[in-house]
């Protein structure tokens, strides 16, 4: 339901947009950003199940669109009558009715996964919520899912249901360009798969594996014959897994936060504003 009717029906005989089975909203949702023109891609729990053939109930419905279109599709949403925000500027918005909310996501909480025009190159279509809608793709599904390591949500597994659901039809070339700098994050996902399926290890390629081998190899053997490069020493990257679990690097031991490196897409307000919204940790 787009605009007009979608704001009717949130005045209409006092019942609101909020009172809605989660389905509907949804899928009013969606109307609302076709009707706006924001090119948008369905990821989280509805993407996964198509990916790996079950079914898995969610609490939300996420989309992904650009950056640039991120303030139109949380203006689009409000105008059709829906509660939004920006609840962090440097990933993250939302639209709410009742318990059920919609996430708008531009990158992904540690900064790396910025969702950009392959996301959109490499979609694939498939049916959610009774209509055909473009998926994340699954390279970058596992991309970003790599990195949530936190205490309350580690999405390793679902990166491991990927790995087995896709291997054969992954684009190994994109993934490893994706992870990037952060390869032994990506390294340890594959290690971690063959423990979780000894029987599926050769879904691996073995050239991804022993490319990645061999950099750690080549690391290993530099660290041995020299002092670590003045950009490493006390370096902790740790933070790119998990926003809480590190901080006492940072705070108390002197470590630099990795998420001030390189090309990570936060800065120093954008990881406090996160940092501050850990529960128990508001001031």
């Amino acid at each position: 339901m787009a605009g007009a009717d979608a704001r009717a029906k949130v005045d209409q005989g006092g019942e609101s947009a909020r009172a809605e089975a989660p389905a509907g909203f949804y899928r009013d949702g969606v109307e609302v950003l076709q009707a706006a023109r924001i090119p948008f891609l369905v990821g989280g729990g509805y993407a996964l199940s198509h990916y790996i053939g079950v079914a898995r109930r969610t609490k939300d419905l996420d989309v992904f669109v650009r950056p640039a279109d991120a303030q139109g599709a949380l203006d689009a949403l409000g105008a059709a009558g829906y509660q939004t925000e920006l609840t962090f500027p440097h990933w993250l918005g939302k639209a709410f009715s009742d318990r059920s909310f919609i996430d708008v996501i531009f990158s992904s909480g540690n900064g790396i996964a910025r969702v950009d025009d392959e996301w959109f190159q490499h979609a694939p279509m498939g049916e959610v919520l009774g209509r055909s809608l473009w998926l994340c793709p699954p390279e970058e599904m596992i991309w970003s899912k790599s990195f949530v390591g936190e205490r309350e949500r580690y999405d390793g597994a679902d990166v491991m249901h990927l790995l087995r659901a896709r291997a054969t039809t992954l684009n190994w070339q994109r993934l490893l360009r994706r992870f990037g700098r952060t390869w032994r994050v990506f390294l340890s996902h594959l290690v971690l798969f063959g423990f979780v399926y000894p029987g599926e290890r050769a879904r691996i390629p073995q050239w991804v594996t022993t490319e990645l081998l061999r950099r750690l190899l080549d690391e290993e053997e530099q660290s041995l014959d020299s002092e670590a490069p003045d950009e490493d020493r006390q370096l902790c990257q740790g933070t790119l897994l998990s926003r809480e679990q590190y901080l006492t690097d940072i705070e108390q031991f002197g470590y630099r936060d990795g998420r001030l490196q390189w090309d990570v897409q936060m800065t120093p307000a954008d990881i406090d504003h996160w940092t501050n919204s850990i529960e128990g940790r508001r001031r």
